[in-house]
């Protein structure tokens, strides 16, 4: 959540560049784009960057198990834009999302540095189908909010792999999950393209571990539940 509000701080700071940037230009802009978005559908693409986490709930608290460590990993993909009403669209945004997180195991029971870490390596195919609210389009900008729901497809899940971290230095998570989703966006009129930089967190529903087979497993046996929290920065262009 800390690396949320700052990446919502640094995200600000880049709207408010922009719009200083349309403004100062000029006192009455040229309206680019005018009739763009009264388009039924429109089609885009975006590239961007997110750091993904987990909140992980233990069976025996306040014991911490678990130092992790988030990395930035990269997005790349399509939108597709469905207007609904002036104020109000439709959006679906698949994409590809690769990111790593470091788990560092504190049970005294691992002495071996290696037997510490676990990389859990992700690519995702992210599938998430969301509400645009758009306000009123001011000269060449027009802010808005997002949510809605998504499922994801883990191509590293590793879940029907038999060795686990035990074993098999494995790290087992579900292929299949689902989340919801809130965020803030900025659309910016250009004279040819419209260029909307947005922030977005993710939330998992459920929990997406997949236990060792042993169930006393120093690296499992004391996880409640494991759920994906990340934060996304696209960069979208129609």
């Amino acid at each position: 959540m800390k690396n949320f509000f700052l990446y919502i701080l640094l995200f600000s700071g880049l709207c408010g560049h922009a719009q200083f940037g349309t403004q100062i230009f000029s006192k009455d802009p040229i309206i680019n784009m005018e009739n763009f978005d009264k388009q039924r559908t429109h089609w885009g693409y975006f590239l961007g960057f997110n750091s993904y986490g987990f909140k992980i709930d233990y069976k025996t608290t306040p014991q911490v198990d678990i130092i992790e460590q988030s990395t930035t990993g990269f997005n790349v993909g399509l939108v597709g834009n469905l207007r609904i009403f002036e104020h109000l669209d439709l959006r679906f945004e698949p994409g590809l999302y690769y990111t790593q997180r470091n788990l560092i195991y504190t049970d005294p029971a691992l002495i071996n540095s290696w037997d510490k870490l676990r990389e859990v390596k992700s690519t995702y195919i992210h599938f998430p189908l969301l509400l645009k609210f758009s306000a009123t389009r001011t000269g060449n900008i027009k802010p808005y909010l997002v949510g809605g729901l998504s499922r994801t497809l883990n191509f590293d899940a590793n879940e029907r792999v038999k060795d686990d971290n035990i074993t098999g230095d494995r790290f087992r998570m579900k292929t299949w999950t689902n989340n919801w989703e809130i965020g803030a966006g900025i659309d910016i009129y250009f004279e040819y393209f419209k260029f909307s930089p947005s922030i977005r967190g993710v939330f998992g529903l459920g929990d997406e571990l997949v236990r060792d087979n042993d169930p006393n497993s120093p690296y499992t046996g004391n996880i409640e539940s494991l759920r994906t929290r990340a934060v996304l920065v696209n960069f979208t262009f129609h």
